[in-house]
């Protein structure tokens, strides 16, 4: 089952990945790249901003320190030259501890301009990067949008595109519809030559072939009786004939004598 499920992961991956793959524009894929690559700039801009900004804090921050060193050195000589060398200790041991956070920020500020310096160096890398993208964008492009309109043009001219396979598709099924149309009306034509549709129409409702053919056997039967005893009776009548003539001739004679 596990082996099914992953079999069947992997085709809808693929599925997925084909149509992906046909919707996807280069140029606008291109585009979205840039975009991306610009906000990146952007971002190591904030970033080299906000480096600039904590050292400039840090620096403010040194200055007072520093202003606090001397001002703690001349309270320690004021307090010496008053014979208070409890109060020119206390002095100098605030003025060892703002000097060594005084070091401290030094160190911090000296990492931060580094790390501004590393930033800054990056950025310019990402710029000239993003350029030469930027140009080579350009120039795909344009190729894509030259072999597009050529492979369209060349399709139109071919008819192997999809819309001219349409269209061939159409005109086939209306040859296809037009010559089955004509066969049939051949067909019709042929069938009205040879009377088959006499034949259809001289049937009486509720006949069918069968007793067709029955009739025409008993109407042919009926015909030959028919033609037999009408041969019987001129068989007969030619020998009463001239029987006939000689009484129909002696008739008007004895008329005549008596007349």
């Amino acid at each position: 089952m596990a082996g099914m499920s992953g079999r069947f992961s992997t085709v809808i991956k693929a599925k997925i990945n084909r149509l992906l793959d046909r919707a996807e524009d280069p140029g606008e894929t291109l585009e979205y790249s840039y975009q991306k690559q610009m906000e990146l700039l952007q971002n190591v801009k904030k970033g080299i901003a906000d480096v600039v900004t904590s050292k400039k804090r840090l620096q403010l921050q040194q200055q007072k320190l520093e202003q606090q060193v001397l001002k703690l050195d001349t309270q320690a000589r004021q307090a010496l030259a008053q014979n208070r060398e409890d109060l020119a200790r206390v002095a100098l041991e605030r003025k060892q501890f703002t000097q060594n956070e005084l070091q401290s920020l030094d160190q911090q500020v000296g990492e931060l301009e580094a790390q501004q310096q590393q930033l800054i160096d990056k950025e310019q890398q990402l710029r000239t990067k993003i350029d030469q993208f930027r140009t080579k964008k350009e120039v795909i492009k344009a190729q894509y949008s030259a072999a597009e309109a050529s492979v369209k043009i060349g399709e139109a001219a071919s008819g192997v595109g999809e819309e001219m396979a349409d269209v061939g598709m159409a005109m086939q099924r209306a040859i296809d519809k037009t010559e089955n149309m004509r066969a049939r009306a051949n067909a019709m034509d042929e069938l009205e030559a040879a009377g088959a549709f006499d034949d259809q129409l001289s049937l009486t409702p509720g006949q069918d072939d069968i007793d067709r053919q029955l009739s025409q056997l008993t109407s042919q039967s009926a015909v030959d009786d028919d033609l037999a005893r009408m041969k019987a009776e001129l068989g007969q009548g030619t020998a009463a004939a001239p029987q006939a003539l000689e009484a129909g001739e002696e008739a008007p004679a004895k008329q005549e004598g008596q007349a």
